[in-house]
Order: structure tokens, then C-alpha cells, then sequence
């Protein structure tokens, strides 16, 4: 059995102490490195924008992991390529036209992945779900960091691999929010091959320890 991948979230590391931070990802065994940018509209909060992001990306050695909780987020497509990420995930919720914003971010050359809020099904990708190669399940309501795990993503994880096995998909299952060792150990046994970490990781005493203990859930 494959080794969960974890992706550690910029949004918890010390931006006085970036450098720094971005030194422990590159050293560690973590797999990507997870970015959440943030609209204010979408969701009740501002991350970080392009000129931040450039910085980190030159900082980082781990493949990029955009995930972008904006409204239109086909506008950015271009300048989230420009990083060299590895993977753009949009919102099922902010995308009237799914499908098409899927070909685009592939035409661009980058993996497509969709993020499910909690309180939306995973059957609503039912249709589309051959295409995507990532679903991520948000485990807390977007907008904020160090958000309590919702315990039903479980059940969600669980319907989500019924769905992928059924469809013949290759997608990954990623879910952020509220993750630690406890919630990481219960999502892999749901069925989840990507963990997003963001308080558990970059508040430890130790990082690199914390993620090679998160890899070996």
C-alpha cells in the first residue's frame, strides 16, 4: 500500500520565518506544498496574492498545490500556471461551467482538481469525475486555519472511493481541515490519499518529525 501524501498548508506557516519554514518543507518528506488563496467574496477572509506566491514558489522545492477558494477562478489560470504549479483545484461551488474550467486548467498544462465544501455531495460530480485528477474534500468550512474537523467528511470520503472505483476514475482524494494524527489516521482509513496539514504541521516542536509521522499513518 502506498504511503499517504502530505501536503502541508502555507496558510499556517510564520511569514516572518518563511524562509525558514520553506527550508523544513524542502528537507522534510512532505510531498507538496498546499496554497489556499482567498477572495474575501467567496469566503470571509484574504490569503495572499501573486506577488507573495511568486516568492514562495522560487522558496520551494515541493511541486505547488493551488487551491483557489475565489469566485471565477478560470480568470487566473495563467498566472497560478506561471508558478509552475503542479495543480489548480476550483470550487465546485464558484463554477457554473465546470467542465469547461477542467480543459482549461489541463490545456494549461496542469492537473485538474475540484474542492467539495462540506456541506455539498459528492454525487454532484458524478458526471465529471472521469476527468478530474483530484477531488479535495474540505473537512471545516473554508476561509480560516485551525478549524475543528467536521466528523461526516468521513462518510464523504467513503462515498467519494464508491464513486471514483465505480466510475474507473484515477482521481486522488485530498481533504483539508481540522487534519492531525488522529483525523489523518481515521481519512486514510476512509479511503484519502492526500492530507492537508496546516496547524498540525507548522505548530509542531519538530516539523520534518510531524510529517514523517503524518506520511507513516
Amino acid at each position: 500500500m502506498n504511503k499517504v501524501l502530505i501536503s502541508p498548508s502555507l496558510l499556517s506557516a510564520d511569514f516572518g520565518c518563511l524562509k525558514d519554514d520553506m527550508d523544513k518543507i524542502n528537507r522534510s518528506e512532505a510531498d507538496w506544498l498546499h496554497i489556499d488563496i482567498m477572495d474575501g467574496v467567496f469566503v470571509p477572509n484574504i490569503s495572499f496574492g501573486f506577488p507573495v506566491l511568486e516568492y514562495v514558489a522560487k522558496l520551494c522545492k515541493k511541486p505547488l498545490d493551488v487551491h483557489l477558494m475565489i469566485v471565477q477562478p478560470e480568470k487566473f489560470i495563467k498566472e497560478v500556471k506561471a508558478l509552475g504549479s503542479m495543480m489548480m483545484n476550483v470550487h465546485y461551488e464558484t463554477c457554473p461551467h465546470l467542465h469547461r474550467v477542467v480543459q482549461m486548467i489541463k490545456d494549461n498544462g496542469m492537473k485538474a482538481g475540484v474542492t467539495l465544501n462540506p456541506a455539498t455531495p459528492v454525487s454532484v460530480l458524478s458526471d465529471i469525475i472521469t476527468d478530474l485528477d483530484m477531488v479535495l474534500l474540505m473537512s471545516v468550512n473554508p476561509g480560516f486555519g485551525g478549524q475543528k474537523f467536521i466528523p461526516n467528511t468521513l462518510s464523504k470520503v467513503r462515498k467519494l472511493r464508491e464513486l471514483i472505483e465505480e466510475a474507473g476514475s484515477e482521481a486522488l482524494i485530498e481533504v483539508d481541515g481540522g487534519v492531525n494524527l488522529e483525523t489523518g489516521r481515521q481519512l486514510v482509513d476512509a479511503g484519502a490519499d492526500v492530507l492537508v496539514a496546516g496547524n498540525a504541521i507548522f505548530k509542531a516542536p519538530d516539523m520534518i518529525d510531524m510529517i514523517h509521522k503524518m506520511k507513516n499513518l
